[in-house]
């Protein structure tokens, strides 16, 4: 059993009165109920716990071994992401000067300094990890990282034979010097810094070489189906700098690395086309300013403080790291060839509802007969909603097609569905949110597709994301038309749905189509309509619709009848909906909450929330599914749908969350919450000084629900 720190050291010792903004900065928070005023934790910290239990996984002996290294890959992928984001934001609000007090108490400044701490530690843990442990296991199992010293004069001739071909007619080395300005250092990508003397004058200079990104980081040295050798490509280029700097010297040579701000805004104007902002905003985006330098733990503290200088990051921003940096490239050695060193290859099962034996049964009579819940990726994406779109395609009958598009793959088959569609003469209605974020170039893309194609493409309202996963198809029935829906937690996207655990129902019910049919007219249309029969919709009825039920079970509660909540959710950070579970809990509700990721809510602490029990499961695949459950006194509901617990997700999105009424489906929610919950299932658990301690012990919440499904399939 092992213990994942509490907030660092750096933390416990600052000034409560130097206030911040945290996250999503425009919630104001109050003291509600005589709650304390310490009772919510630091949201950027809580991410760097989650990240850490990602890095637990790479560090766990009874992870298979390529496992362990893809882990290390998320872990820095996840690193990246949250500097281009999160911490990005909270300098652009310090250097504002905005210090406005949000839930924690922390200031932009107080939470950076402790962010720098805590990532250093990280850093160094993941660093050791795959130096230490996993690459000495690789190379037991024929598997090398190499550097250029270790190569044989035959291994250093091939390999500059592909450097001459294949590396060094895409590099361009940039000199610095009151002639040549220092170069703009594009995000994430790995350079050279270089220093070269010119022998006739004795004088250095400086030089960068960028690493280019569209050859393979890695460059096989030899591969057979028991060995494989690899040499990173900055080894490869630094032995060859002398091709670069013909007549010159080179003395030294440091690989370094710069992260930049991804965190824009669309200043979104009524009178403007909004793919024409959204453009002119991701020119802007390559041009972020920087926000983390990092370089290798070898490299001249006068190269660092030029770096630094000229990339315009504060010495607090630059990352030590001790060995490779962007250990995330490490995906293309986890690609190898080798079945043995990974989780065992996984195959989902199609719902028996949608087949007889191995033929498709039609989507539309099997909903006729009642509602399906689906799985995913324990049960095939394709075989459910992506057959469901192209069933709605190819169907004479069907009349009208609706959906929102959050985020596809480059090859989406229910984009190309939804163009079969329209160019049959359906009416095909597609919400395309180009706001989505590092995915808007592709839904640019996709948006002009379908709109070639005849398709109605709308692209979502002026400060709000259309984040809801929704799909109504309207069909021809003899004498009248019927509706089939579709209400999922994640993304039309056939990719991620091998990887994202997520739930999707499909219904025929009245209510449900026809609040599907109201909320496509708000989408496309003028409506303003805000009340549903079956759907809490967002921006103006998730947190209400949640806290009204919180309440409700706290009236079941005081009556000394059974009350009980069961959410599990990827982020959990809204005050409101946080207060009124502290509530819950002092009225003697049993609270039970899954978060994977971001989590602000304090368990178990005493006269707060004593009955509040918060769990995280990380595995194989990405926990994405959101389901809320309230007790009912007997009388039980179950929601699922699209929304975190964020402000982002509650005041600034469109967000569907869907009743589930039928028998079978709720069975199997119920059965899935159940198990999360199980003492004897693995899982991280929040404690009450805000470490988290796991169980590895346990039996694994995936592989179970895999066998289940498994068995339902068959």
């Amino acid at each position: 059993m092992t213990t994942e720190s509490a907030l660092p050291s750096a933390v416990a010792a600052l000034d409560p009165t130097d206030a911040v903004p945290d996250g999503d900065m425009d919630a104001e928070v109050t003291h509600v109920d005589d709650l304390p005023d310490d009772r919510f934790s630091n949201r950027e910290l809580s991410w760097l716990a989650f990240n850490a239990r990602v890095l637990a996984l790479a560090e766990d002996d009874a992870q298979p071994l390529l496992e362990r290294l893809k882990f290390l890959a998320i872990f820095a992928s996840n690193l990246d992401e949250f500097y281009m984001v999160r911490v990005a934001g909270l300098k652009r609000r310090s250097d504002m000067g905005l210090q406005v007090q949000s839930a924690d108490g922390l200031s932009p400044r107080l939470v950076l300094a402790a962010l720098a701490d805590r990532t250093r530690e990280l850093v160094e843990r993941h660093a050791r990890c795959f130096r230490d442990e996993v690459t000495p296991r690789l190379e037991a199992e024929g598997i090398h990282v190499r550097r250029w010293d270790d190569l044989d004069d035959e291994e250093r001739g091939r390999l500059a034979e592909y450097f001459q071909a294949k590396v060094f007619p895409v590099l361009t080395p940039l000199a610095v010097d009151p002639s040549h300005p220092f170069p703009y250092i594009s995000g994430l990508s790995l350079n050279l810094a270089v220093l070269v003397r010119d022998p006739d004058e004795q004088v250095q200079r400086f030089a960068r070489v960028k690493v280019p990104n569209n050859v393979p980081r890695f460059v096989v040295v030899s591969q057979s189906a028991v060995e494989a050798e690899y040499l990173p490509l900055e080894d490869l280029i630094a032995a060859h700098l002398s091709m670069l700097f013909p007549g010159m010297e080179v003395v030294e040579h440091h690989v370094f690395r710069v992260t930049r701000n991804a965190d824009f805004e669309v200043e979104e104007d009524r009178d403007e086309d909004l793919l024409q902002a959204l453009e002119r905003e991701l020119v802007r985006r390559r041009f972020g300013p920087a926000v983390r330098l990092e370089v290798t733990d070898d490299i001249d503290d006068e190269v660092v403080d030029l770096l630094a200088s000229e990339i315009d990051v504060d010495r607090d921003d630059v990352i030590r790291v001790p060995g490779l940096l962007d250990l995330g490239s490490l995906h293309q050695i986890y690609d190898i060839d080798r079945p043995n060193l990974k989780e065992r290859p996984f195959v989902p099962t199609t719902n028996p509802r949608f087949a007889e034996g191995e033929t498709p049964k039609s989507v539309f009579a099997t909903l006729r007969d009642g509602d399906v819940l689906v799985h995913h990726p324990y049960e095939s994406f394709a075989t459910s909603t992506q057959r469901f779109i192209e069933q709605a395609a190819a169907d004479p009958r069907v009349l009208a097609i609706k959906q929102t598009l959050y985020r596809t793959s480059g090859d989406s088959p229910v984009v190309d569905a939804l163009i079969d569609a329209a160019e049959a003469g359906k009416q095909v209605v597609a919400l395309v949110e180009i706001k989505a974020r590092f995915d808007e170039q592709a839904n640019i893309k996709w948006a002009r597709a379908l709109e070639r194609a005849g398709c109605h493409v709308v692209y979502g309202f002026v400060g709000l994301k259309t984040h809801c996963k929704t799909a109504l198809v309207v069909r021809q029935e003899g004498n009248q038309i019927r509706r089939y829906a579709h209400v999922g937690t994640g993304n039309y996207n056939p990719k991620t749905a091998r990887m994202y655990e997520d739930l999707g129902l499909f219904t025929a019910d009245p209510d449900v189509c026809a609040d599907l049919t109201d909320l496509f007219n708000v989408l496309t249309g003028y409506s303003r309509q805000t009340d549903y029969r079956s759907l809490l919709v967002a921006p103006q009825g998730i947190r209400a619709g949640l806290i009204e039920r919180i309440e409700r079970e706290i009236e079941h509660a005081k009556a000394g009848k059974d009350a009980l909540i069961r959410f599990k959710t990827n982020h959990l950070v809204d005050e409101q909906t946080i207060d009124a579970l502290y509530r819950a809990s002092r009225a003697g509700v049993r609270v039970e909450l899954l978060v994977r990721t971001f989590c602000t809510i304090r368990a178990g602490v005493p006269g707060l929330s004593d009955n509040i029990r918060t769990r995280s499961i990380l595995g194989r695949f990405l926990e994405h599914s959101r389901i809320y459950y309230f007790g009912g006194d007997g009388s039980p509901e179950y929601w699922m749908g699209s929304a975190d617990l964020m402000h982002r997700n509650l005041d600034r999105r469109v967000e569907v969350l869907c009743q589930v009424a039928d028998r079978s489906a709720r069975a199997h929610l119920q059965s899935c919450l159940d198990a999360a919950f199980d003492e004897n299932t693995a899982a991280w658990d929040l404690q009450p000084d805000g470490s988290w301690k796991h169980s590895a012990t346990g039996r694994d919440f995936q592989e179970l629900l895999t066998k289940r499904l498994a068995d339902r399939g068959e």
